[in-house]
């Protein structure tokens, strides 16, 4: 079970990286890890830098895919953007640079797929 929930998963981020691509995106970073967080995707379009969450689920769904992005998990996204940018080389990116967090959904159905993408899915807020 774990194997498929895996390949649906990897799939699903070729998919998000192609359709990124698309737009116009350039992937700097796939599945970045530090310690215990994560990035599924690092992108670049223009002077954004994007820290795409991706959600890969097989139909039929009980419940939208975006909708597990939870408080919880923005929060990790958050922390690991810190980590992200805390570990580069901050020259690198131009001195405006916006930092933005998608999410990008794919519902496999069979040998077809969906793709959603919610560009600027959320907006950190600070306590």
């Amino acid at each position: 079970m774990k194997n498929d929930k895996q390949a649906v998963g990897r799939r699903g981020e070729d998919l998000a990286c192609e359709h990124l691509v698309g737009l116009g995106h350039t992937i700097l970073e796939r599945n970045w890890r530090h310690s215990h967080l994560e990035i599924d995707i690092v992108s670049r379009l223009h002077n954004e830098l994007h820290i795409v969450e991706v959600k890969s689920r097989t139909a039929p769904l009980m419940a939208a895919p975006e909708e597990n992005v939870d408080w919880k998990k923005r929060q990790r996204l958050v922390k690991a953007a810190r980590a992200y940018l805390g570990s580069r080389d901050r020259e690198a990116l131009p001195p405006d640079v916006e930092i933005l967090f998608d999410v990008l959904t794919v519902v496999f159905n069979g040998p077809e797929f969906a793709i959603e993408y919610y560009p600027q899915a959320f907006i950190p807020t600070y306590a």
